[in-house]
């Protein structure tokens, strides 16, 4: 039974934090709250009874990480603003993208996705000429170069939405649906996550390595871009009809984002402890805490992801679980980190072995995501290169 003086405790700590809220907490909820109010008195024709769930859920997230990551008071404004002026230069014609200027250039989707890309690039090597020349003013034009490159890549999810409906009613869909809009998320949700670590530890000295891995990601979007025309908005495919996808994606790529991450700061790691930039990187300790903590929200994540995939499957193949390759590599992801939570946490393990498997992770993570569908064939095969 809990303690009596604990609970009364616990209740002060949240009647401290509902009297923290600021003016502005309130703000940003009322204005997510008027959007999401908008979304459904204009798209509720659109939306079955779950579909709706998902909107009120939605629109709880955002204003509690909002909430709690002051930030994204801006952030999420700031992309919606950006949507909404693209889809007000729509008027209803999707041929305008060709033909208006600020379209064409700056706010149709693909246009956006460019924006992000060259942004990315652009952060990458201004977080690297910071590491290495200890340039605090590097740091910082990295950091809003990162903002903008999500700034573009929310702004495209939404964009990206809309143009879907342009195509037709039965077109239109979430844009989570291929690798190139998947992607685009990944790049968005690690970025996301990247930043908030940087703020939350206070050094920008991070950013030089989680980029590298952003950078790859953006290298394959260019290539799956131009090389497979990649970025036309396609039909669903029937097994992807499903408001499941709306939900069990997203919750995913947190965890995708995060192991990513985490890698990336065990290389970081690793060389810090063999004393290459270890007089310019953030203490061994801290890298190690950050990787800690973003495999302990990946974690979190993709057994979220995990459950509602299988409820997924029941809904649409019968059946919670049938050792698909696809399903047979999650549940090896999932027990990987699982093992490295143990070990960190139940056995106190620390250091390079802890680094190493955070890096060889994210290789076991890459096969599950795309070496399943480019090698392996199954009832996901429809994810393929």
């Amino acid at each position: 039974m809990m303690n009596p003086s604990s609970t009364l405790a616990a209740q002060h700590a949240n009647a401290r934090s509902w009297q923290n809220l600021s003016l502005a907490d309130y703000g940003f909820a009322a204005f997510l709250l008027l959007v999401a109010g908008i979304a459904y008195s204009r798209f509720h024709g659109f939306m079955d009874v779950y579909e709706q769930g998902i909107l009120v859920g939605a629109t709880a997230s955002l204003i509690w990480l909002g909430w709690f990551w002051k930030p994204m008071r801006l952030f999420f404004p700031a992309c919606l603003v950006l949507a909404l002026a693209a889809i007000g230069l729509y008027g209803g014609e999707l041929a305008r993208a060709q033909t208006a200027f600020w379209l064409k250039y700056v706010l149709a989707s693909q246009s956006l996705v460019m924006w992000m890309c060259v942004l990315f690039f652009l952060a990458t090597g201004a977080f690297w000429f910071g590491l290495l020349r200890r340039s605090a003013t590097a740091d910082s034009i990295a950091t809003g170069l990162a903002w903008s490159a999500a700034g573009a890549a929310g702004s495209w999810f939404f964009v990206r939405w809309y143009e879907s409906y342009l195509i037709g009613s039965d077109v239109g869909h979430v844009p989570v649906s291929n690798l190139y809009e998947v992607f685009v998320l990944f790049c968005l949700i690690t970025n996301l996550l990247y930043l908030y670590y940087q703020q939350r530890f206070a050094t920008r000295r991070m950013g030089a390595f989680v980029m590298l891995v952003i950078t790859a990601a953006v290298g394959f979007i260019l290539w799956y871009t131009f090389d497979r025309q990649a970025h036309e908005i396609q039909p669903l495919i029937p097994a992807l009809q499903s408001w499941w996808m709306k939900i069990h994606v997203p919750a995913n790529f947190v965890g995708y984002g995060s192991f990513s991450l985490a890698a990336m700061l065990g290389v970081a790691q690793l060389l810090s402890a063999r004393g290459v930039l270890a007089d310019r990187l953030p203490s061994y300790e801290v890298l190690g805490e950050v990787m800690y903590k973003a495999i302990a929200v990946g974690f979190l994540f993709f057994t979220i992801a995990t459950i509602l995939g299988a409820a997924w499957a029941a809904d649409a193949w019968g059946g919670y679980w049938s050792w698909d390759p696809k399903e047979t590599w999650a549940l090896i992801v999932w027990l990987n980190y699982a093992a490295w939570l143990h070990v960190r946490l139940v056995k106190g393990w620390r250091g390079n072995v802890l680094a190493w498997w955070a890096v060889i992770g994210l290789l076991v993570t890459t096969f599950a995501f795309l070496g399943v569908n480019m090698f392996l064939s199954g009832l996901h095969s429809y994810g393929t290169l």
